[in-house]
Parts: C-alpha cells; sequence; structure tokens
C-alpha cells in the first residue's frame, strides 16, 4: 500500500495524516519532500501515524531527518496516535525520547499552544483572530492582512478543528464565511463555544470584490468589534 498524505492548517499548526507504509523508495521521498515543502513557511507540524500500517529502517530514518530538518528550521514536528507496532520500533531503536508522541491530534496540537511551547511566531500579540471558510484562497488573504495589521491569526476550513482551537487558546474574535455560517448554525457545540465572542461574518461578495476595497472595509468592521469605544 502506497503512502498518502492529506495535510490541514489547524491554526498555525499544520496536521500531515499519513495512511499507508512509510518505506525506502517513493513513499520516504514524498513524504521528506512533502514536510520540506510545508517548512517554507510553516514551522509547527503534527505527524499523524494512525494509519501508518509498516516503517521500515529508511523510513525511520526518514522521520529522523525530518525531525532534524524541521528543528534545523526553527520549527517542531511532533508524533500523534502512534499505532502500537510503530511504537515498538521507536522502543527498539531507543528513539522514543528522540521524538514528541501525543495520544491525539488535540493533544499533539495543544502542545504547540503551551505558553514557552516551540512554535511559529505570530507578527504580533494581544488580539487572536480565528477564520473559518472553506476557501483556502481566502484565508491566505485575510491572514496575510490581518497579520499586517498587527493580528495574531489562527485559519481552519473545518468547524471540528475551529471547536479544538477555541479549547487550547484564548480567541478575540471569529472571522466566519458564509458557507461555515451557514453550517455553524447547525452546530448547538460550535454556538456555545462561540458564546461571548464577537463575530464577524464574511458575506459572499468577500472574496469577490476589489482586494483592496474589501480588506480595508474588514480592517475597519474588525477594528469596530474590538474596541468599541474608541473605534
Amino acid at each position: 500500500m502506497d503512502l498518502a498524505l492529506q495535510t490541514r492548517a489547524v491554526g498555525r499548526v499544520t496536521v500531515v495524516r499519513c495512511s499507508g507504509r512509510i518505506v525506502a523508495g517513493v513513499g520516504s521521498v514524498a513524504l521528506r519532500e512533502h514536510v520540506t515543502e510545508l517548512l517554507l513557511d510553516q514551522r509547527s507540524i503534527v505527524l499523524h501515524l494512525g494509519e501508518v500500517a509498516f516503517i521500515d529502517s529508511s523510513g525511520l530514518g526518514t522521520m529522523v531527518r525530518m525531525l532534524n530538518i524541521t528543528r534545523k528550521a526553527h520549527g517542531e514536528l511532533k508524533l500523534c496516535n502512534v499505532p502500537e507496532h510503530v511504537r515498538k520500533i521507536l522502543e527498539m531503536t531507543n528513539l522514543t525520547k528522540l521524538f514528541e508522541t501525543h495520544e491525539s491530534e488535540e493533544k499533539a496540537i495543544a502542545a504547540f499552544y503551551r505558553p514557552g511551547a516551540l512554535a511559529e511566531t505570530p507578527a504580533l500579540t494581544g488580539r487572536t483572530v480565528l477564520c473559518l471558510d472553506s476557501d483556502a484562497d481566502v484565508l491566505a488573504t485575510l491572514r496575510e492582512v490581518l497579520r499586517r495589521a498587527g493580528h495574531d491569526v489562527q485559519t481552519s476550513t473545518h468547524l471540528g478543528d475551529a471547536l479544538m482551537l477555541m479549547r487550547v487558546t484564548r480567541l478575540d474574535l471569529l472571522l466566519v464565511g458564509p458557507e461555515m455560517a451557514a453550517m455553524a448554525a447547525t452546530m448547538p457545540s460550535f454556538q456555545a463555544a462561540c458564546a461571548g465572542i464577537p463575530m464577524i461574518e464574511l458575506g459572499s461578495e468577500f472574496s469577490t470584490s476589489h482586494a483592496g476595497e474589501a480588506s480595508a472595509a474588514l480592517l475597519e468592521k474588525i477594528a469596530t468589534r474590538l474596541n468599541p469605544k474608541t473605534a
């Protein structure tokens, strides 16, 4: 079974879900190249190994090299959902202390949000904004515009991941795209988690409007919501 990789961003953490065999050849190369590419703009990476069927010596070496490459890039790589047969390999090779492992994605992600944890450093701390939208390009725009305005920005395309982020970090504002807002309206758990957090719904026109004008209008709206007395 070839190695399949599924990647998603959860706030400023990137989760790479591995499925199949991490072995010499194409699989090991693909995983190494994938993580190396992520390091161009990400520093906090979680490898989900729950669906890994087999790791050979070359595959294990690839994981060690990825950890070293990530740390040289001033980042960190953590493992989660490590199956028993992989755990035994780490024990037999005395690598259990080299890799930081967690029993679930949420715990691995939360570890990056602990005070003093090595993680991707936001441009400025203070106001934390979580952006939810199904369009990755829209999220990329929001991320850069808000960071340049001094905000600590988290992004997600999944409501479940958004709930996870709400549990591990403090949020000052939610920005929600139209499709996500419609989905959230049917989730009592999401509505309960959002209680007390200011929210701005992005209209469907945001993605097709003049980028500069739409961004300026959004920043003005954010300032009003975050600083109602002074904006």
